[in-house]
């Protein structure tokens, strides 16, 4: 049975004012950890040496791949520096693999398009594809194993996704099934290929196991798959980037079992969840067993309508924790903030502190869930603990707080402060949660209180 604390009835006998002004102390005390954890991060250092491409035979109209794969190999090799794409549009027949110690620079008004061939994106590279180890296509700008590196200017990146990548998902499923089955019973990596003929649409840009990562300035425009995607990464700064990719699977940024990580200034127009924080899926994601964790997503908007706000999940079987996140501006958004795993998970996720959120309008606005969609008949049901929410507005939804745990692992230790909802038709719903605080939850003119829980409805993935 649900077991749900008393407070919110306590409130209900004051004042209306009162409730909406807590003691501000205890619930800003965790933010000074966002802030050495951003302090914490490295910064990346790239030395002042510029590389133009033209120099390396870029010309354009035609393939500028082989002249910025030369251009940066020479940075490398002379210790550093910033291979310049300038203004104008461009062509990549196939991926871009980046080196330590440069920078791809696009500058203002550069249009840098990928061409669509999947022949291209061959040789397969190791890569996570939604949360499990395989050899597969190419994510078109790639990094493996690199450190101080970095992808900036005010140019723009475009991958065709939609015309060309995105009717690749009504094909995928016999693929997507194999390699999960794969990771389900321990198949050797190495002996998980999916080259061509395969179905699984690459990433846009993945940094896999690189530290002193920085993406500052560009829009990136019509992924393939998930946008940004760094996968064991340390020291990762996203920072004013446009994301627009309206169709699903584009995630804007997705850091997957990533630590010190910086999300700051962006703009999603996405069809999916613009901030999804993963670690990993099911036995592949136990047996790497490396959390996210340390991160901080502040001052970011997003006008999608399809996904999450801000997501933690579905692939988090490694754990999240010590996440920070803030002044976060929804124009709509399926779910605006977003727990979502399944029984195949595992994982915990725990100290996920969340304040300063404005949407006008979502379908839910708080969603904890162990019912996401694709479930395999697992038994190891995900743990949710210690998540506080504070200062949140809507103007409509239609579910206010929506939690769903399991009885062998209640959501517990969440705390809800200062969460007003205009209008909404349910203002609450849960089942097995624990030591759940509602401090000025109001919702339709009206305080809510625990003991207004009704059972959860039907859960919209």
């Amino acid at each position: 049975m649900t077991a749900l604390t008393r407070r919110g009835a306590m409130l209900a006998a004051g004042a209306l004012a009162a409730c909406r002004t807590p003691d501000r102390a205890p619930q800003d005390a965790p933010w000074s950890r966002a802030d050495a954890i951003v302090r914490a991060i490295r910064r990346t250092r790239i030395p002042n040496r510029t590389f133009a491409i033209a120099a390396y035979g870029a010309t354009r109209g035609g393939d500028a791949r082989p002249a910025i794969l030369s251009a940066i190999a020479a940075a490398h090799d002379a210790g550093g520096g910033r291979v310049v794409i300038p203004e104008g549009a461009w062509r990549s027949d196939g991926p871009i693999h980046l080196q330590s110690n440069v920078a791809l620079h696009l500058e203002e008004g550069a249009h840098l398009r990928f061409s669509p061939d999947p022949a291209f994106y061959l040789p397969v590279v190791l890569t996570r594809w939604e949360g499990v180890e395989a050899y597969t296509y190419s994510p078109f700008i790639y990094a493996r194993g690199q450190t101080n590196i970095a992808l900036t200017g005010a140019g723009t990146i475009d991958g065709q996704g939609e015309a060309h990548w995105l009717p690749w998902r009504r094909e995928q499923r016999a693929d997507q099934t194999r390699l999960r089955d794969m990771g389900r019973d321990g198949v050797p990596v190495a002996q998980r290929v999916f080259g061509a003929g395969a179905r699984l649409r690459p990433p846009f840009v993945q940094f896999f196991d690189c530290s002193l990562v920085l993406v500052e300035g560009l829009t990136v425009r019509d992924s393939p798959f998930w946008l940004i995607h760094p996968v064991y990464c340390s020291d990762v700064i996203v920072r004013n980037v446009r994301a627009v990719s309206r169709h699903i699977n584009s995630d804007g940024v997705d850091p997957d079992s990533c630590r010190r990580v910086l999300i700051e200034g962006c703009d999603f127009d996405v069809g999916d969840d613009g901030v999804a924080i993963k670690a990993g899926r099911d036995q592949d994601g136990w047996r790497v067993n490396r959390p996210s964790e340390d991160i901080v997503v502040r001052a970011c908007r997003y006008t999608g309508a399809t996904g999450g706000g801000v997501a933690v999940g579905s692939e988090m079987s490694g754990g999240v924790r010590n996440v920070f996140i803030e002044n976060i501006d929804l124009a709509r958004a399926h779910h605006a903030l977003y727990f979502k795993a399944n029984l195949d998970r595992g994982g915990v996720i725990s100290d996920i502190h969340i304040r300063n959120v404005r949407a006008a309008g979502t379908d839910t606005v708080l969603i904890f869930t162990n019912a996401y969609h694709s479930y395999r008949g697992g038994q190891a049901p995900p743990r949710f603990e210690r998540v506080t929410v504070a200062d949140v507005t809507c103007a409509r939804a239609r579910v206010g707080v929506h939690i769903l745990g399991h009885e062998a692992a209640p959501v517990r230790d969440v705390t809800v402060r200062n969460l007003t909802i205009g209008s909404v038709d349910t203002p609450l719903e849960a089942r097995h949660a624990e030591n759940l605080v509602l401090d000025g939850m109001i919702a339709n003119g009206r305080i809510v209180t625990p003991a207004d829980a009704a059972p959860p409805g039907a859960y919209r993935p």
